[in-house]
């Protein structure tokens, strides 16, 4: 049964360490949002991917986000698609231990409606990338 997860925005996922890749429309657009020039954002609020393909968002001293303030996302209306895709597109094992997410099992269609209503992205598309996970 498809199941979709509800955030319930407890930044769980935010104060994890990992990489939050960045593609250049991102960056522009959440230049854009703190009202810098781009150059600007990437010397202040990025480093190289570890892969050395791209640049990811800094990580505050503790793991956390750098756009974490408190309980709320700083960039929330702007955040990053890797972001927004968790945890109904990616996630990894036992992520339901620390996010409280609230899994509910739905029809296919209404997955893909949802999915597509939280990640902002068309439905075409999470199909495609629901399919590819199968």
């Amino acid at each position: 049964m498809p199941i979709f997860h509800e955030c319930q925005r407890c930044t769980a996922c935010c104060r994890w360490p990992g990489q939050v890749r960045l593609s250049d429309a991102e960056i522009t657009r959440l230049a854009a949002f703190k009202g810098m020039a781009e150059r600007e954002f990437i010397e202040r609020y990025t480093k190289l991917r570890s892969d050395r393909r791209g640049l990811t968002l800094l990580e505050k001293p503790n793991g956390e986000c750098v756009f974490l303030d408190g309980n709320n996302c700083s960039v929330q209306s702007v955040k990053p698609q890797q972001c927004r895709d968790f945890p109904n597109l990616w996630n990894f094992h036992g992520f339901e231990k620390t996010c409280h997410a609230i899994p509910r099992v739905v029809g296919q269609a209404e997955q893909v409606r949802l999915i597509a209503q939280a990640t902002q992205r068309s439905s075409d598309e999470v199909a495609r990338l629901l399919e590819s996970k199968l």
